[in-house]
């Protein structure tokens, strides 16, 4: 089986946003749905020579809720800087965030989580795979983003990760 399902979830991941984007729930596109659940993992296995292993799935499922919290909180957040702070006040910043985490995996959510987060965007990685660089909007603490980012999202993924 793991030969056909080289990466389940994957595999799972990529049957529900299929019948999510066609949005017709028939025959057809549920066995078109599979074929691509089936396929896409298989072309891509060589691609993944160590395969990630989510050790705590339910501190993912936390994680996820956290970040869409986040991102309607953020919208609300930025929304609030770009109407009512004058620009003159708005205090943009280059932040590098020291990381802890060494999964690949990890850390490529964890920059997608603060790009999707509105108000942040990563814009690179240290060569050594240890810090990364981002820049925020509005941040008058940038000690505060820095450890916001450590705890709320960093120490989550690494329970995740291992």
């Amino acid at each position: 089986m793991a030969r056909l399902l080289p990466h389940p979830w994957l595999s799972v991941l990529l049957l529900v946003v299929w019948l999510l984007l066609v949005r017709q729930n028939t025959v057809g596109n549920l066995v078109l749905g599979l074929a691509i659940a089936t396929a896409v993992p298989l072309l891509t296995a060589p691609l993944w020579p160590d395969r990630p292993r989510l050790r705590n799935p339910h501190v993912f499922l936390w994680f996820m809720a956290i970040v869409l919290w986040d991102v309607i909180r953020s919208n609300f957040a930025v929304a609030r800087v770009i109407l009512f702070l004058p620009a003159a006040r708005i205090q943009t910043r280059w932040i590098t965030v020291p990381l802890d985490m060494r999964s690949p995996e990890g850390i490529a959510l964890l920059s997608g989580t603060i790009t999707m987060t509105p108000g942040t965007v990563t814009a690179d990685i240290s060569a050594c795979g240890r810090a990364l660089l981002i820049h925020c909007l509005h941040a008058p603490d940038p000690e505060a983003v820095v450890a916001e980012i450590k705890t709320r999202y960093e120490a989550r993924l690494m329970r995740v990760f291992g």
